[in-house]
């Protein structure tokens, strides 16, 4: 029985080649991936995936996280629509129509992930999928390795998150036994928190209290802690603090002196040699044309902010960048939009002396 032969890329091309960054529906706390949300039963878990949904739907700040507005779906899948309007009249006076719910789904391995794969056919801005509860979504399981069985299952909906670059995030319990590290009372095996993205743990201090504790460990984001409180009026969850002081980062050096360049000259095309030597000749700045390709890889979401797209593409001889700068409302010498080529930039090859890398 062959195989599929296996897919490589060589380190050289993957420190070369511009991939999508990862997206974020809520900037520096949900990226696209599978998520767990877990805590104690009737704690507060539904209100805040519910006021997730309505922030990522609306396009309002969770907190103050930015997030990526879209089609939102949410599967209550041990709530009555007659109960989830209920939640939406304590919640909200304005619901967003992105924002859709299902009270039945099938489970995993018998048609959820054709059901899911048929609702992002037809909503094809979906960001975010939150699944209430996980359990309601698998199917009794006589398999002699439990751990296998959570792979499994986590496993595909992870697959789904990954291929369409969404946010999945399954509402999950804890368990009663108490742990000095939240993340070990995920109830069921490890092969559940370990399999997913990221893993949230809600924990109060106190059972009757209205404070407690959003634990957030996760591959592509950093560990913090939110210290919440429950509005029993708006039925929100407000944020107390943070762990993390997101400060703003000084823009790298280089980005600084390529963006100049490109709101200058407008588009390039040319090789990474060729692009240093622009940037040496109008900033004075010598930069290995390596380290520059890293650079613009690695910030490509900055650039993009800034207006500057690119792409690179081998040719028969060589390996060029395309680039442009698009500014909204640019305006010319001549007093009309400007969309010019660039017809100055140097074309002759120049090897730098030494590694322009700044800060």
């Amino acid at each position: 029985m062959s195989q599929n032969k296996l897919i490589t890329m060589d380190a050289g091309t993957l420190l070369t080649t511009p991939l999508p960054p990862t997206r974020f529906i809520a900037s520096e706390l949900i990226p696209q991936g599978l998520h767990i949300l877990a805590g104690a039963p009737k704690i507060g878990k539904s209100w805040l995936a519910l006021q997730i949904c309505l922030r990522v739907a609306s396009g309002e700040s969770l907190w103050n996280f930015l997030v990526k507005s879209g089609t939102v779906l949410y599967l209550c899948l041990e709530d009555s629509f007659s109960r989830i309007q209920n939640r939406l009249f304590d919640i909200t006076d304005d619901a967003p129509e992105n924002l859709r719910f299902a009270t039945m789904s099938a489970v995993i391995g018998e048609g959820l992930e054709n059901q899911i794969e048929d609702f992002i056919k037809s909503y094809p801005d979906t960001v975010l999928i939150v699944i209430d509860t996980l359990q309601r979504i698998r199917k009794a399981s006589a398999d002699a390795n439990p751990y296998a069985s959570d792979y499994r299952d986590i496993g595909i909906l992870k697959q789904l998150a990954d291929k369409h670059r969404i946010a999945i995030l399954l509402i999950h319990h804890l368990r009663k036994m108490n742990d000095d590290d939240p993340m070990n009372m995920i109830s069921g095996t490890t092969g559940i928190s370990g399999a997913t993205d990221s893993n949230f743990v809600l924990k109060k201090d106190k059972r009757s209290g209205n404070a407690a504790t959003l634990y957030c460990v996760g591959r592509d984001i950093e560990y913090r802690e939110l210290q919440l409180e429950f509005d029993k009026t708006a039925h929100i969850w407000n944020l107390l603090t943070n762990s993390i002081i997101d400060e703003p980062q000084p823009s790298d050096e280089i980005i600084i002196h390529l963006s100049a360049v490109m709101e200058s000259h407008l588009t390039f095309t040319g090789t990474a040699t060729e692009l240093a030597d622009a940037i040496e000749k109008m900033r004075g700045a010598v930069i290995l044309p390596n380290v520059l390709i890293k650079k613009m890889i690695r910030n490509q979401t900055e650039l993009a902010g800034r207006g500057i797209t690119f792409e690179m593409k081998r040719t028969h001889d060589r390996k060029e960048i395309s680039m442009r700068y698009e500014c909204v409302g640019y305006v010319g010498n001549d007093g009309k939009t400007d969309t010019a080529s660039v017809s100055n930039l140097p074309t002759h090859p120049s090897q730098p002396t030494q590694d322009g890398e700044a800060g």
